[in-house]
């Protein structure tokens, strides 16, 4: 019998939504949704804690939304990133 799924912890989350906004550069809500594999709801709140946070800003363009990582949010995606290899070497995943 297959083994459940696991749930993302937030930080996980906030890694997934980071890199993709990153990896578009300016990124619109739909492409985050479809990056990060989240119902725009929960979407919508952790974008708000990442921008609470400093790790993200919002851009508005003549009516369009889009994302941009900031220098802190960078910082923080590296940071995760190295503690995933760290964790990873015992085992243990975020």
């Amino acid at each position: 019998m297959a083994q459940p799924e696991k749930q993302r912890s937030t930080i996980r989350i906030y890694l997934d939504i980071l890199s993709a906004a990153d990896e578009e550069g300016n990124a619109k809500t739909t492409r985050l949704i479809q990056r990060a594999n989240l119902p725009h709801d929960r979407l919508m709140k952790h974008l708000g804690e990442l921008q609470k946070r400093e790790l993200l800003v919002e851009v508005s363009d003549g009516g369009n939304r889009y994302y941009t990582v900031t220098p802190k949010g960078r910082e923080f995606v590296n940071e995760v990133r190295r503690a995933q290899s760290f964790l990873s070497a015992f085992g243990v995943s975020i």
